[in-house]
């Protein structure tokens, strides 16, 4: 009863009869805004008909190649590197880190290859790859006899300083500066003293050909390497890094020897990546210690995690907040772990997936460094009568370094969608228009169309499956006549 209450309410009122659903056809294909499809059903001539048939259905078939291809290509997430150059009046000066290649004054040490050796292992986990080495007798020795030596200490007493005596001048932009502006900081060189460092409000230059103008003198008869470990050089390292980031000289340091002069021109480069699919960023990576992100820093805090799960202490080098480590610990537990974190590629760089992918925003700072003998014969006496040292030992120690921007530009390398939704709508809009006449209201008619004849053909089964044979079929467990049984076999 129902079903045949729904039955007659569908035939009274959705399902129209014949000549309607003929009419809506008709009228569907004279008014649409889909092009050709009039000419298709309404020409009286076969011939016309199955010309405009096959130029509608070639116009859909290059329609749908184009759009499927312009859809390939968004989801291969193209991108397409813009170069700015933009003048200023004014540029920010970066943050200049120097060390000196001879680490330990040579008075303090009494076993310079005991040192360092310890300070190899300490450096170690600023390296990108630790080497896996062999210790002497030695060193062991030493560690199991002074476990309550701390080669942080050390350092920080006996390893290079900076002074008047070994800062002769400094000028920044015309105006004098001090040993005091510089502040210390733990590299593999041993102490080091970064100049415009991130507690200082930004310097920022005006006028190009001036920068920082700085003297040293590295007193080799007072600090010294060991030639046997390969620390063979002497002179000042120095990195050009942003305040807001910790020095890099793996790779990165610029070196000045003894007795040169060098001026360095930087210019000032800034990239911004795309977040991932498109490049290789994690916009909402934040560090824990690091004010920005950089893979640095971040490669820096992952070695921190594993070494502090690991060993129950932190390196005075890498940053947390952890219970510092021993010398001992650094020899039995954390150079082994720095060594199986750099084999089995825990903490990796680059890539959206790894440890530490690439930072969304950037700044470098390109370097151009050249290079001319300190001083000629007068400038040799001037100094050595101002310092009261010889004409060799001015030529042995002092070394000048001049570092200033190339001109008041930076250079933005920016990282930009080849493709974004709104091109690609107006990709598809386009092909659609060009080889169908079609826009969005096409597109809409078309829907609709679709959908009314669906509903005509759901409806129109619905109703006929009461007249199907099997619906008139009794159930098995009824008892029929022989002459109706097998009158529905023979049906």
């Amino acid at each position: 009863g129902i079903l045949e209450k729904i039955r007659l309410c569908l035939i009274k009122k959705l399902l129209p009869d014949l000549d309607d659903r003929r009419k809506y056809h008709e009228e569907f294909s004279s008014s649409t805004s889909f092009h050709g499809v009039h000419n298709m059903v309404h020409t009286q001539s076969k011939a016309r008909r199955a010309l405009w048939l096959l130029v509608v259905a070639g116009c859909l078939a290059a329609a749908a190649w184009q759009i499927c291809s312009r859809f390939i290509y968004y989801f291969s997430w193209p991108t397409t590197t813009t170069m700015v150059v933009q003048y200023v009046e004014k540029v920010k000066f970066p943050a200049v880190t120097f060390c000196n290649l001879n680490r330990f004054q040579a008075d303090a040490v009494s076993n310079l290859k005991v040192i360092f050796s310890i300070w190899n292992i300490v450096s170690a986990i600023l390296q990108k790859f630790a080497m896996e080495e062999k210790y002497s007798r030695e060193l062991k020795d030493f560690l199991l006899g002074n476990q309550n030596f701390s080669i942080k200490d050390f350092t920080r007493k006996n390893g290079f300083y900076l002074n008047s005596s070994t800062l002769l001048e400094c000028d920044f932009f015309g105006k004098p500066c001090y040993p005091q502006d510089f502040e210390h900081v733990f590299t593999e060189y041993g102490n080091c003293f970064t100049f415009n460092h991130n507690d200082l409000p930004a310097r920022r230059v005006s006028l190009s050909g001036r920068g920082l103008h700085l003297l040293f003198d590295v007193q080799q008869d007072k600090f010294t390497d060991e030639p046997t470990l390969g620390h063979t050089d002497a002179g000042i390292t120095f990195a050009v890094h942003s305040p807001q980031e910790l020095p890099r000289f793996d790779g990165l340091g610029l070196l000045t020897p003894v007795g040169m002069h060098a001026q360095v021109a930087i210019r000032q480069l800034k990239s911004i990546i795309q977040e991932y699919p498109w490049g290789e960023c994690k916009p909402d990576l934040k560090l824990q210690y690091h004010r920005i992100y950089s893979t640095n820093g971040c490669l820096l805090e992952c070695k921190a995690r594993y070494i502090q799960d690991w060993c129950g202490c932190l390196p005075f080098i890498l940053p947390g907040n952890g219970t510092e480590c021993d010398l001992l610990k650094f020899y039995k537990c954390v150079y082994p772990a720095v060594y199986t974190i750099e084999i089995k590629g825990l903490c990796t760089v680059g890539t959206h997936n790894s440890t530490c992918p690439a930072p969304c925003e950037e700044t470098d700072y390109p370097t151009t460094v050249t290079y001319s003998n300190f001083g000629g014969e007068r400038a040799i006496k001037y100094f050595s009568t101002k310092l009261k040292k010889s004409s060799e030992y001015i030529r042995q120690n002092l070394v000048r370094i001049e570092i200033k921007y190339h001109d008041l530009s930076y250079k933005i390398t920016q990282q930009q969608k080849a493709l974004t939704i709104s091109e690609l709508l107006a990709d598809v809009g386009g092909q659609l228009g060009l080889f169908c006449g079609a826009s969005m209201i096409t597109i809409i008619e078309l829907l609709e169309y679709i959908f009314t004849n669906f509903c005509w053909m759901c409806i129109f089964l619905l109703l006929k499956a009461p007249e199907m044979p099997q619906w008139n079929n009794p159930p098995q467990n009824q008892p029929t006549h022989k002459g109706k049984k097998r009158g529905i076999q023979e049906c």
